[in-house]
């Protein structure tokens, strides 16, 4: 398939619940002619739409793995109408240690694509889901956190389509997720994006997709999990392929444009003045970086460069330079 090494284990064409792993050869001491098992289930039943669900494209994002991970137990084919392929872990390596990268070869899935079918371990994964997974599929939704470093709020992020058919799908998908908020990208290249995250690929492939970043921090709150869990049903019942579902009322979405990052420029310890939501104006003092190793040094203030919102914060307090802090948006 599209000269990927990688096989799987399932049928993509039969019908039914199917789970099993996509095999990735992996050649190394200990195991000669080995392979790397990426958990795959895919629910067949039916006519109707093709959905790609993902989640683990960074492994230590762990909500939307836990929630995928209960769809594909709880959902049977007679309740569907269509197809979802689902990927729990899609960066394996990474999920299974619980780390951003992958320990094999250092990889971030999601500045991977499009990949590299003889490339590394990564760069084959991101190659096999752009060239033979999204090509199968009408939608995509890549469910993300802020992973170990970082904390978000609820949020998808969406473009703004590139026809006003793809236009109103993307909205469709957002109003169903009905997350508390929503980052709208601006500037998105559609099939010419040259960009190297899954929502690329996706673009290339004409394939709508969001993602979901839900919480962070390296743990898993009840509410970023019930969000997840109750906009992916939202999403399937929106796109007719969950019939028997009766979605509670719709919430409302606050758009937000990025405005940029607010970012450390020494070494220390981080103290945040600010929290989710919380207003920033301009050359606002957000927080102080202190230094325990040289306690009688004067901290560092940190200040915005930004008018807008917290959208993001950091999660952790040991800080370098070059390490973000918050992320800065406004209403859209």
């Amino acid at each position: 398939m599209a000269d990927s090494l990688i096989t799987s284990e399932i049928d993509f064409e039969a019908p039914g619940k199917q789970t099993g792993f996509l095999r990735l050869p992996h050649s190394v001491h200990r195991s000669a002619y080995g392979w790397i098992p990426i958990p795959i289930v895919m629910i067949r039943n039916g006519k109707g739409p093709v959905i790609l669900l993902m989640a683990g494209n960074h492994g230590d994002e762990y909500e939307g793995q836990i929630a995928l991970s209960k769809l594909a137990r709880g959902l049977m084919p007679k309740e569907i109408q269509g197809c979802i392929i689902i990927l729990t872990m899609a960066n394996f390596p990474a999920a299974e240690a619980g780390t951003r990268t992958s320990p094999i070869d250092a990889g971030n899935l999601n500045r991977a694509f499009p990949g590299d079918a003889r490339g590394t371990p990564t760069q084959m994964i991101a190659h096999y889901i752009e060239e033979v997974l999204l090509p199968k599929c009408n939608y995509m939704i890549d469910l993300h956190s802020g992973g170990s470093s970082l904390f978000y709020p609820p949020t998808l992020l969406r473009g703004q389509g590139h026809s006003d058919h793809e236009a109103a799908t993307l909205r469709t998908l957002q109003e169903a997720f009905d997350l508390p908020y929503a980052w709208v990208f601006r500037g998105d290249a559609g099939r010419n994006s040259t960009g190297r995250t899954a929502l690329s690929a996706a673009n290339r492939k004409g394939v709508p997709s969001v993602l979901a970043e839900l919480g962070g921090g390296g743990v898993v709150t009840p509410d970023a999990l019930g969000w997840a869990e109750r906009g992916l049903r939202r999403i399937l019942q929106a796109l007719n392929m969950l019939p028997g579902y009766k979605p509670d009322a719709t919430q409302g979405t606050r758009e937000l444009a990025s405005c940029g990052m607010v970012y450390a420029y020494q070494t220390g310890v981080f103290e945040p003045f600010k929290d989710i939501s919380d207003r920033i104006v301009v050359d606002e003092v957000v927080g102080m970086i202190h230094h325990p190793d040289t306690p009688w040094l004067e901290s560092d203030p940190v200040v915005s460069q930004y008018d807008g919102i917290v959208l993001c914060k950091r999660t952790m307090a040991q800080v370098t330079r070059g390490d973000t802090l918050y992320q800065i948006a406004k209403d859209l």
